[in-house]
């Protein structure tokens, strides 16, 4: 089950899409996080979700706010899926230990082996504000996250 409004969010330390650390409490206390899971790179309704995010970049990575994209793919999926798609956000690595990390947010599914479409707004003092989880093939709806964060 996944985590809820009001919870406060799971630490974690993953690698992004370059090779370096990034951890949840590198935002504490100066800026809200925007934590979206995501099943694979190179895969239909995930490209179109993350350029989504790309095409309105300003609204998710600016001083206030931090978009952080995490998969159960490698970081050099990762590397390769940023460059080819223009992704200029962090893209986190949940490979190893697999899933980890989504298994902390309650959005992994053991059966595929993959995190589900989860999305967590985290405030600066790192408490879950706003959260969706859809299934597999069901995209989020962007709105939904701007209107989100405008209520912080």
């Amino acid at each position: 089950m996944a985590i809820e409004v009001g919870d406060k969010a799971p630490e974690f330390e993953l690698k992004d899409n370059h090779g370096r650390t990034v951890a949840l409490s590198d935002y504490r206390g100066e800026k809200n996080v925007v934590l979206l899971f995501y099943p694979f790179a190179f895969t239909g309704v995930c490209t179109g979700e993350l350029c989504a995010l790309r095409d309105e970049l300003p609204t998710f990575v600016n001083e206030d706010t931090q978009l952080l994209a995490v998969s159960n793919d490698s970081i050099h999926t990762l590397r390769v899926y940023a460059e080819q798609e223009g992704l200029e956000y962090p893209l986190l690595s949940d490979f190893w230990p697999h899933g980890d990390t989504s298994r902390a947010y309650g959005v992994f599914d053991e059966e595929k082996g993959c995190a589900v479409r989860g999305t967590f707004i985290i405030d600066k003092e790192g408490i879950v504000r706003w959260t969706v989880v859809n299934e597999l093939p069901d995209a989020r709806d962007l709105n939904d996250y701007v209107a989100a964060l405008g209520a912080l």
